[in-house]
């Protein structure tokens, strides 16, 4: 079972590969090639920076968009994006401006909205995962984030929250496609157990 790691310059890629690999994955490729993509039988997709930058540094990869929507969005491969890498599946984001941005998840990505509370922007360190209903990747626990941004979308995709300052996405999915806004490969043992369990979903 191929699982293909994206790489398009934007993503905290050892790190990724190595909890993937101390999770129990033993056929990773670490690509930038949309061939490779659009042959795996699991897909994840990293991300760290810019909303923007990251959504043009992906669609800059010859094929990757494309190579994506055919092999997930039609063909039903698992799917995982990581911080940004779930923030792209989002319709747009508005870090620096508005960027388009996959659309396979109704909502924008928005500043995190601290006003009135001791909160700082950016969110970092450790906080809990509430899952919102239920999901068979996503259970209790405690997860590493660092992100300034966050989906706000529709309800029906989310199925985590954390809080600061108030509710924040933590977790979205829709079918075959899971995002989450904290760092697995950062989260110790709760991330790697999330990892496990992407390796062994089948929706």
């Amino acid at each position: 079972m191929t699982l293909a790691l994206i790489d398009y310059g934007a993503g905290n890629l050892h790190s990724v590969e190595n909890a993937l690999r101390a999770a129990g994955c033993t056929d990773l490729l670490v690509t930038s090639d949309a061939d490779t993509v659009a042959r795996a039988d699991r897909i994840v997709l990293p991300g760290v920076g810019a909303f923007g930058s990251c959504a043009q540094a992906l669609r800059a990869v010859p094929g990757m968009v494309e190579a994506l929507e055919q092999r997930v969005r039609r063909e039903g491969a698992p799917f995982l994006g990581i911080c940004v890498g779930m923030q792209l599946m989002a319709d747009a984001g508005e870090e620096l401006g508005s960027h388009e941005g996959l659309g396979w998840i109704s909502g924008r990505v928005r500043l995190i909205d601290v006003a009135g509370s001791d909160a700082k922007v950016p969110h970092m360190g450790w906080n809990d995962v509430v899952p919102t209903r239920p999901h068979p990747l996503i259970v209790p626990g405690e997860a590493y984030f660092l992100h300034s941004f966050a989906l706000q979308g529709d309800d029906s995709d989310v199925i985590a929250t954390t809080d600061h300052a108030g509710p924040v996405t933590a977790a979205v999915a829709r079918d075959n496609m899971v995002g989450v806004q904290f760092h697995p490969e950062k989260s110790q043992r709760y991330g790697l157990a999330l990892l496990d369990r992407f390796l062994k979903w089948r929706p």
